[in-house]
């Protein structure tokens, strides 16, 4: 490795099979539309939005020694990514997520992220065997993390002397991940980073707005929060102060990967100095273009 990584994002590299149609589509639907197969998964999509605005990911991850995962690889790395900190074993095969998009938003999705959750704590060798850090010299930069790690693995690392100096930014991957976060709220670490589907699982309650979801999730204890609301406003809060903004108004033509821009973009802005206003406008807006289809694929 002779890159000095900017960031280091920790979940989910995968490869993304979407379907997409033009039409709403509900259960049961068949009709015509493409099919796309691109590196994805949470970490990853963080990974290369980060890498689009100059910075240079170290992934930790699990990736398998098949063809897919070798072709996976070489995507990440001519994309500008540091892979020499992978964990690839030969018995675990490269992870998919597969999803059905209609004009309407997601119809169905399916994460298969087994060989990451077996991989467990072997990906976070390279913060200990100098390769990144190690247990004397703690990584102190930003750090991404995501739901697709086992609870347990979620709350060794909001613990773990290991990253005590990180900048940690939590996603939950998917809604029906968002309480594996709950250490994060627990021990008053990092920034979250969740839709208003997810703050309520967290809270346990539903919200109206994203303002709420922020100002309770800051009750529960977390340090820092920003939720989303698709096309409506949005909610950063840091104790008890609470910014919020509306993004841009686009026509939706993809939704999958579109938080994962959002955090980057974040993440991105705050490393190059931006205030909390500006810094919310840039990811909002860098979100909005994902969606609109006008940003890379």
């Amino acid at each position: 490795m002779n890159k000095t990584a900017d960031i280091l994002c920790i979940g989910s590299v995968l490869w993304d099979v979407i379907g997409r149609a033009s039409v709403d589509m509900r259960q049961g639907s068949d009709v015509a539309g493409h099919i796309t197969s691109l590196p994805g998964g949470v970490a990853l999509n963080i990974a290369m939005t980060c890498a689009r605005f100059g910075l240079t990911p170290a992934l930790l991850s699990a990736v398998g020694q098949d063809p897919e995962g070798d072709d996976l690889v070489a995507a990440c790395a001519a994309r500008g990514m540091i892979t020499d900190t992978l964990y690839r074993e030969h018995d675990l095969p490269t992870d998919r997520y597969m999803a059905v998009e209609g004009a309407n938003g997601v119809i169905a999705a399916i994460a298969d992220a087994h060989s990451l959750e077996k991989a467990g704590a072997n990906i976070l060798r390279p913060l200990q065997d100098g390769m990144l850090a190690t247990k004397d010299a703690p990584f102190a930069g930003i750090v991404a993390l995501d739901g697709n790690l086992t609870i347990d693995l979620l709350r060794e690392i909001a613990t773990s002397p290991l990253l005590a100096h990180a900048d940690l930014r939590v996603a939950p991957a998917s809604p029906g991940k968002a309480e594996r976060l709950e250490p994060f709220l627990t021990h008053g670490r990092g920034t979250l980073y969740v839709n208003l589907e997810e703050a309520g699982l967290l809270c346990q309650s539903t919200f109206k707005t994203a303002i709420e979801g922020a100002h309770a999730l800051i009750n529960r204890g977390a340090a820092r929060v920003l939720v989303t609301d698709g096309s409506g406003i949005a909610a950063e809060a840091m104790g008890d102060d609470i910014i919020s903004a509306r993004p841009p108004q686009v026509v939706a033509t993809r939704v999958t990967g579109a938080g994962d821009t959002f955090m980057a973009a974040h993440i991105a802005a705050d490393l190059g100095g931006a205030s909390r206003d500006d810094a919310l406008h840039s990811a909002l807006k860098a979100a909005a273009i994902y969606v609109s289809g006008q940003g890379p694929q």
